[in-house]
């Protein structure tokens, strides 16, 4: 099993559809991987509906790992200051390829893509743009290489 570090570049929204009838939105998102989740910033600019991020979020993951599940869950939330907070809609990054790819080489992605985001009747209410990588992590206990079972290094 190799593990790895799993960033997403949560770029900019475009489009979003308003949830608020008074018609200003703060949107910002939540992004849940293997049931961890990572939050992004409130974009307050521009009403809302054109939203800027430029968030990086990492996970650490592992491939192959437990379940099957090699996928992004993207949801774009509307902050409320003084009630619940809204559920715009959600989209969803698929990462298996992108894993295994960086599995084999050390390090993959997928540049920036556009992602349609939809509500819970599947209505378009949106996207966002999100580029993804992932990168192995190196061995950093090891300061020499192992030979045979005998870590072999240099003495000074």
């Amino acid at each position: 099993m190799a593990v790895g570090i799993l960033e997403v570049n949560l770029i900019s929204g475009k489009n979003l559809k308003r949830s608020d009838f008074l018609g200003k939105i703060d949107p910002y998102v939540e992004i849940q991987y293997k049931g961890q989740t990572r939050k992004s910033s409130v974009a307050k600019e521009d009403g809302g509906r054109n939203p800027t991020w430029n968030d990086k979020l990492r996970w650490r993951a592992e491939f192959p790992g437990s379940g099957a599940d090699y996928k992004l869950i993207v949801k774009v939330m509307d902050h409320d200051t003084f009630s619940a907070d809204d559920y715009i809609g959600e989209a969803t990054v698929h990462v298996k390829e992108l894993l295994e790819m960086g599995v084999e080489k050390g390090t993959a992605e997928l540049r920036p893509t556009k992602y349609n985001v939809v509500d819970s009747d599947l209505s378009f209410v949106g996207e966002l743009l999100i580029g993804v990588s992932y990168s192995l992590l190196q061995d950093r206990a090891m300061d020499g290489e192992v030979f045979g079972g005998w870590k072999h290094s240099q003495f000074d």
